[in-house]
């Protein structure tokens, strides 16, 4: 008996245990997916959800429609839209000529011709190799064509190290031809989740991988040679250098390596010690920063490759708006390593004058270049005025773009404008580029030279003429308007600030005996310069009328600010800086005004019945109501009052809310 009513309550115990547990299994409820409202373009994954109640935003750019929460709409910036559009431009050609070396001819929509025959882009051996359409075609056999959205099982595979929201590569798989794949990484979960999502939606899954790892872990795992990527493309929030290095190493030989930098702050020289903790070179403030930017990046990348005995050769090197951007080749090759220390220069700027000089850290021995024979760097001060030079660098001394890869994207924009949306503006920067003296680092500007003698600005034609009457080559440049780029030594060209200087005479006694301008003017000058405008002074993107230089496209235009999880969204942050602007600044008042201010504070002391000023005093003596004695100096000063912030009482001093 005893022994049944054990069962018994077994049974029952275990019947209610079994129903108690059915019953929260059915009440638990699977966590959510992660929002990717809120996604950031960092180092590590980040889980933080977003409100659901959340708006989405839709762009359209190019071919790719994205669509990502209103709340991070920092990481869409209309004005990068030249950007990536100048990416895509160059990777298709660079996917033209890779491929064209395999029989395979790409087919970019809008083209007509389809035939295109490439030619040697450089005599260096480097750029010879593998740069020729259809040499491995049979004869009768027909080229194998690869068209946009379609897979190549022989074509390019794309790495976007930080897609963040997936523009970028979803552009890449629907406007270039002839690509295997592209991995779209991002380090953020909320970010991967969104690139699936854009990628679905513009039904580009069969060619875009989206991949949610560290950028730096994810190239370091492919530096195999059969692992490596033909394309990587870098574009993080402010400095790629931590990136840079992996990079390098996961690229294929003869690979396209695209970069770009936007802590262009530490790239002009505003952080000397940051830029060479970063890039290994020291910036100087000079009127040429942005070329200078150009050149330390290409030297850190350099530097990078050499490490793993390669090196680069840049293609196209731009500097745009609030940032530079390079693209170039890496090869392998332990003799053209040696000879990379030819390649970079220290820069010696006189601080007087902003007379610049490059020395090469190295000379190339032998013909073929095989060795280097690095001597001591030995410092050129200017030889106008009796100071020391600043010292920058290192930096790339070489030309920092392949002319003719350079005519080849220009040639392609040019005969389809309509499939970029920036196409006027890519024409006029690739147009001036091709204008520019390759053998010439850095330049000097207009209203530099005049400046430092304190003259009137000469026109840019006129200085071009004076130049090209003297003999010597002139150019403009990309990185700045008023750029001027020449292989004229510092002496002539001062010589033709002089001759100028005689045209509109400037007041010598009105200049210090120990100024640049005074020492500059006081030599006469050895050449006689002529002012006489030449045809040739002109050049032709600038007789076409060509967009050459961007002006701010629109209000509050410059980089966004960097993503955060539960950030407000930008058009907010915008606004409330506006309203919190010059919020300190009070408007000026009269005398009438400030008495009237000072009469709505009561007079403390004549609470306490030791005031003495009577009717002159400038505080009130009469009760106001809700009014704090506390809130009285203990003086009538000859300026207001200045209150703390522990005083209370709605009748507080002006400025308190």
């Amino acid at each position: 008996m005893t022994h049944a009513r054990i069962v018994l309550w077994l049974s029952l115990t275990l019947r209610s245990t079994r129903s108690l547990c059915r019953a929260n299994f059915v009440e638990w409820q699977p966590p959510k997916p992660p929002n990717p409202g809120a996604m950031e373009n960092g180092t590590g994954p980040c889980r933080e959800e977003r409100p659901p109640t959340a708006q989405e935003t839709t762009v359209t750019e190019g071919a790719a429609k994205i669509v990502f929460p209103s709340s991070n709409e920092v990481f869409y910036n209309p004005v990068q839209e030249f950007n990536r559009d100048l990416t895509c431009a160059v990777i298709t050609e660079f996917a033209r000529i890779q491929l064209g070396t395999k029989g395979i001819q790409i087919k970019v929509p809008g083209e007509k011709d389809l035939q295109k025959v490439v030619v040697d882009l450089s005599e260096q051996e480097e750029e010879k190799v593998d740069w020729k359409d259809g040499e491995n075609l049979a004869p009768g056999d027909k080229p194998q064509i690869a068209v946009v959205g379609e897979i190549c099982e022989e074509g390019l595979r794309v790495l976007e190290g930080l897609a963040a929201s997936g523009l970028r590569s979803i552009r890449f798989a629907l406007e270039v031809p002839g690509l295997r794949s592209v991995v779209a990484n991002d380090a953020s979960a909320r970010a991967v989740d969104l690139m699936r999502h854009n990628v679905q939606l513009n039904g580009v899954a069969h060619l875009v991988q989206p991949n949610q790892a560290d950028a730096r872990m994810l190239m370091y795992q492919h530096q195999k040679v059969s692992e490596r990527f033909d394309v990587i493309d870098l574009d993080p929030y402010g400095s790629p250098a931590p990136f840079l290095d992996a990079a390098v190493q996961a690229v294929s030989e003869g690979g396209l390596l695209c970069v770009t930098c936007t802590d262009m702050a530490v790239l002009a020289g505003n952080s000397g010690e940051t830029c060479y903790s970063k890039y290994g070179a020291m910036a100087l403030k000079s009127r040429a920063c942005h070329e200078m930017a150009l050149r330390i990046v290409l030297h850190s990348l350099d530097l990078r490759a050499n490490c793993y005995q390669r090196f680069v050769v840049p293609l196209l090197s731009i500097s745009a708006d609030f940032y530079v951007r390079v693209f170039v080749r890496v090869f392998t090759g332990q003799a053209k390593v040696k000879a990379s220390a030819s390649k970079q220069a220290l820069v010696f700027q006189c601080v007087g004058c902003g007379a610049l000089h490059l020395q090469r850290l190295g000379k190339a021995a032998g013909a073929s270049g095989g060795g280097a024979a690095i001597p001591a760097a030995t410092p050129r001060p200017c030889s106008l005025l009796p100071v020391c030079p600043q010292l920058g660098g290192p930096l790339w001394a070489e030309p920092i773009h392949n002319l003719d890869f350079v005519g080849r994207v220009l040639e392609a924009v040019s005969t389809n404008p309509e499939r970029f949306h920036t196409s006027e503006r890519i024409r006029g920067v690739l147009s001036v580029i091709t204008e520019e003296l390759p053998d010439v680092p850095l330049y000097y500007t207009l209203d530099q030279l005049s400046s430092t003698i304190h003259c009137n600005t000469p026109s840019l034609l006129q200085l071009r003429s004076a130049l090209l009457h003297a003999g010597f080559r002139v150019s403009l440049s990309h990185a700045c308007k008023s750029a001027v780029k020449t292989d004229a030594p510092s002496t002539a060209l001062w010589d033709i600030m002089r001759c100028w200087e005689k045209t509109c005479p400037v007041k010598r006694e009105r200049l210090s005996e120990t100024s640049p301008a005074f020492r500059i003017l006081s030599v006469e000058p050895r050449l006689q310069a002529n002012f006489t405008i030449r045809e040739d002074a002109n050049p032709s993107s600038r007789q076409r009328g060509l967009k050459r230089f961007q002006a701010n496209p629109e209000a509050n235009w410059g980089p966004r600010p960097r993503a955060r999880p539960g950030a407000k969204a930008a058009s907010q942050v915008l606004e409330r800086r506006r309203l919190l602007q010059n919020k300190r600044k009070d408007p000026p008042e009269d005398r009438a005004q400030r008495a009237a201010r000072l009469k709505t504070f009561p007079c403390k002391r004549f609470k306490e019945g030791t005031c003495q000023q009577g009717d002159q005093c400038c505080y009130s003596h009469s009760p106001l109501p809700g009014a704090s004695a506390d809130a009285t100096p203990t003086d009538c000063p000859e300026t207001p009052p200045t209150r703390t912030p522990l005083d209370p009482g709605p009748a507080a001093g002006p400025g308190v809310d």
